[in-house]
C-alpha cells in the first residue's frame, strides 16, 4: 500500500481508549542508538503511551568492541525491557528499527499471549539496499565468528537519511558524543544479525499477533523485498505502508511524523479492538 505524508486525520485514528496503561517498547537497529527512536517515542508518550527506548549491549554502538556478544545476548537484553515493562503495563506493544525489528520479532514468536503486536520500521532480513555494494554478497559464504572477525564494514552516504538537514545534525551529534568508530561496524556484529535474522524467518509462521510495517520504496540498506516477505510469511493480519520520501532510518527522516502518526493509530485501534471483543459487563484488561 503506497502512503505519504498525510495529516493525522486522514489515516483512521480511532477513539482514544478507556486505558491508559498501555506500553510501546522501542528497539534500535544494530549500531544504533535510543537516539533514532527519540522523535518517536517523544509523540507517542505526549499521546499517553508509556514508551521505553533501552540501549541493548552488544547491539549497540560502542557497546561490544570486542566482538563477544552473540544475538542470544540481544535477545535477553530485549527480553527484559519487555518483561519490565510488561509488570507494570496492561498491554504491550513492541518496535524495531532495522535490525531492532528483528528483535521485536522475535519476542513475539517468544510471548504470543503476552505481547500485543508489533510496529517495524525499515525491517532487514538481508542488508540488501542500492548504498550496498555488491561485495557484500560474499560476507554471506562467512559463518565462523573468527573469520567474520576479519572484516570491517563502512557505513556509507547516505546514512539511511534522505534528507541533508537532518543527515547533517545526525552525524555531528554522533561524532561529538562518539568517536570516528561508530561508522564502522565488526563483522562478527553482522554475522550475529544474519543469524538472527534467519531464526526469525523461522519463526514468522506461528507469529500471529497484528503488525504494521513501514518500509521506504528506496531504501539505501534494505530493499523493499524484505518486508514483503515478513507479510507474506507472517501469520497475523499485518500493514504495509510503503513510504515514498525517506530512506532507511525512516523514524528520523522526512515522514518520520506520518510515522509516528500510523504507528499510533495502529496501537490504540488494536486497543479498541481488544476492549470491543470483552463480553459485556466484564472489565476488559487491556
Amino acid at each position: 500500500m503506497q502512503t505519504n505524508n498525510k495529516s493525522k486525520s486522514t489515516v483512521g485514528q480511532a477513539a482514544r481508549p478507556s486505558s491508559d496503561n498501555v506500553g510501546v517498547l522501542l528497539l534500535h537497529g544494530l549500531a544504533g542508538t535510543p537516539a533514532e527512536l527519540r522523535f518517536l517515542a517523544n509523540r507517542l508518550s505526549s499521546e499517553g503511551f508509556v514508551v521505553a527506548t533501552p540501549t541493548l549491549p552488544g547491539l549497540a554502538g560502542n557497546t561490544d568492541i570486542s566482538g563477544l556478544s552473540t544475538w542470544q545476548d540481544w535477545v535477553i537484553e530485549a527480553r527484559k525491557a519487555y518483561d519490565k515493562m510488561a509488570a507494570t503495563c496492561d498491554r504491550v506493544y513492541v518496535g524495531g528499527l532495522s535490525a531492532g525489528a528483528l528483535l521485536a520479532l522475535k519476542l513475539a514468536a517468544e510471548k504470543p499471549q503476552g505481547l500485543a503486536g508489533t510496529m517495524l520500521f525499515a525491517p532487514t532480513l538481508r542488508p540488501n539496499g542500492w548504498s550496498i555494494p555488491w561485495t557484500f554478497k560474499l560476507f554471506y559464504l562467512v559463518h565462523a565468528r573468527w573469520l567474520a572477525r576479519m572484516f570491517q564494514f563502512e557505513e556509507r552516504m547516505p546514512f539511511g537519511i534522505k534528507d541533508d538537514r537532518i543527515r547533517n545534525l545526525v552525524l555531528g551529534a554522533l561524532k561529538n558524543e562518539h568517536s570516528s568508530d561508530i561508522f564502522r561496524i565488526n563483522g562478527v556484529k553482522v554475522l550475529e544479525m544474519l543469524r538472527l535474522s534467519r531464526s526469525v524467518v523461522r519463526d514468522l509462521p506461528r507469529i500471529a499477533q497484528p503488525s504494521i510495517i513501514f518500509h521506504p520504496r528506496n531504501d539505501d540498506q534494505s530493499d523493499l523485498d524484505n518486508s514483503a516477505e515478513l507479510q507474506r510469511k507472517m501469520a497475523g493480519r499485518v500493514e504495509l505502508c510503503v513510504l515514498d520520501d525517506s530512506y532507511h532510518v525512516v523514524t528520523l527522516d522526512r515522514q518520520r511524523s506520518y510515522v509516528a502518526e500510523r504507528t499510533s493509530s495502529f496501537i490504540e485501534r488494536d486497543v479498541a479492538d481488544m476492549a470491543a471483543r470483552v463480553p459485556f459487563g466484564e472489565k476488559a484488561r487491556v
